[in-house]
């Protein structure tokens, strides 16, 4: 394949902007799901089973959607701006009615929505910057994404809480989402959609680079399937360490997701979330005593969205760090993730051993530094260690890595692991914390030096 041209900072920050609006959607899930089904009168010790949607939709998503859009070719919508546009609509129109949702089955159904439309959307956004950019800003490229990924992240987090201090209640009738988390994500939906819609818009793709062989290929019947199955069957060796290593950075994350909100709001803020089962609401005073726990664990919840916020905001200048020193220098990345990752689980530790609200600034500070660098580092090895014209049905594959862990989490293995060290919320994130330490020796296990070292133009 020829060299690409070199892109430009803006340039490169118009390809990526899109994610802005796909971090908001995922921010808001992550934040604000368990929320919405404790609020429901979901049980603890449900949560993980009710997340199991969002591992679940990107195990059969991601590779159908990249092999579709290895195939796509327009000349006025390109290859996968197509799949950005139908995922950001599905996506806003999901993230807008969650929270309406009446009972604890119907906020299930739309997060299968939510999260199936999000991946539509985010898995081309993956193989754009490897389509875009050559070898020489892949790294680059995937770090001003973790950027705006940061900024999404961070804004997000916050708007329940800021929306209720701009005056909008937190107080809610039983079983009902607050109004404050209910405009947040009618915010959420407008940004996701507006900020496809700029990428779509700015941002013009190279066409395939033999279109006569292109047209040939696409036009094979029933190879879908085949193609996946014969390149997982084929696996190259560093895809499957990095595999490896994206098995407990996804455990741990997807429990901090699921468990975070009862964890803290009970074991840092003594504000858990009322059991309906425990008031008799045919008595008045019941229902007040309620309501005012439901209020409090309502606030509590807004701050431990706000304080999750953090590790968007330190994974941006994390990402920021790294976009200014890669310009220009080398950098070993096997050693960059491993070190990121060790201090995110010692984040996740310090919850436990310094139960104190100042302390999650801290303790969030550096699950940002792990965040940061899983959304940049593995992508980067893994896009320096494959065959370029396969990158859209390579990075659907690499995210089974992703999902299986978090399918394995969903369906008992963070109660399971959490009720070895006893039956309180706040375990869970002991686990992961553990999850993410083995991560970052798991790194170790790399040593092909075409995916270790970068080495900018």
């Amino acid at each position: 394949m020829n060299k690409k041209k070199l892109l430009g900072f803006w340039e490169i920050w118009n390809m990526s902007f899109g994610f802005l609006g796909i971090q908001f959607g995922f921010a808001l899930q992550g934040g604000f799901m368990t929320r919405i089904f404790q609020t429901l009168g979901a049980d603890k010790s449900e949560i993980p089973l009710l997340w199991i949607a969002a591992p679940l939709t990107g195990l059969v998503v991601q590779p159908i959607i990249g092999y579709m859009s290895d195939r796509t070719w327009s000349k006025r919508w390109g290859r996968r701006r197509p799949y950005f546009l139908i995922g950001a609509i599905l996506s806003s129109l999901a993230l807008f009615f969650v929270p309406h949702s009446p009972a604890l089955w119907i906020a299930a159904g739309f997060l299968w929505v939510l999260d199936a439309s999000i991946n539509i959307s985010m898995e081309p956004f993956r193989a754009l910057v490897a389509d875009k950019l050559d070898e020489s800003q892949r790294s680059y490229g995937y770090v001003v994404q973790t950027l705006i990924i940061g900024i999404g992240t961070w804004i997000a987090s916050n708007l329940p809480w800021l929306i209720s201090l701009l005056g909008v209640s937190d107080a809610a009738p039983l079983g009902v989402v607050p109004m404050s988390v209910k405009i947040a994500f009618a915010i959420g939906a407008g940004v996701f959609f507006i900020s496809i819609l700029y990428t779509v818009l700015t941002t013009e793709e190279y066409p395939p680079d033999n279109i006569s062989e292109f047209e040939l290929e696409k036009q094979k019947k029933n190879q879908l399937f085949k193609e996946i199955f014969n390149y997982i069957k084929n696996m190259p060796k560093t895809m499957k360490k990095l595999g490896v290593i994206q098995f407990f950075s996804w455990f741990a994350f997807f429990t901090m997701w699921s468990m975070a909100n009862p964890a803290l709001t009970d074991y840092i803020f003594n504000s858990p979330a009322p059991q309906m089962s425990d008031y008799d609401f045919n008595i008045i005073s019941e229902e007040e005593l309620y309501n005012s726990a439901n209020e409090s664990f309502q606030k509590a919840s807004n701050a431990v969205g706000s304080y999750m916020g953090i590790y968007g905001l330190s994974s941006m200048m994390f990402a920021l760090i790294l976009v200014f020193y890669t310009s220009k220098r080398n950098i070993n990345r096997k050693l960059i993730h491993m070190f990121s990752l060790i201090l995110g689980g010692l984040g996740f530790l310090i919850m436990y051993f310094l139960p104190d609200p100042k302390m999650l600034i801290l303790s969030f500070i550096l699950i940002g530094f792990a965040w940061g660098s899983i959304l940049s580092m593995p992508y980067a090895m893994l896009s320096s260690s494959v065959e370029p014209e396969k990158m859209g049905v390579v990075m659907g594959i690499f995210n089974i890595f992703i999902v299986l862990p978090q399918i394995i989490a969903a369906l008992g293995g963070v109660n399971f692991c959490s009720n070895l060290l006893g039956d309180e919320p706040i375990n869970s994130m002991i686990v992961a914390g553990v999850s993410l330490v083995i991560a970052g020796f798991c790194n170790l296990l790399i040593t092909n030096k075409n995916a270790i070292k970068y080495t900018p133009n």
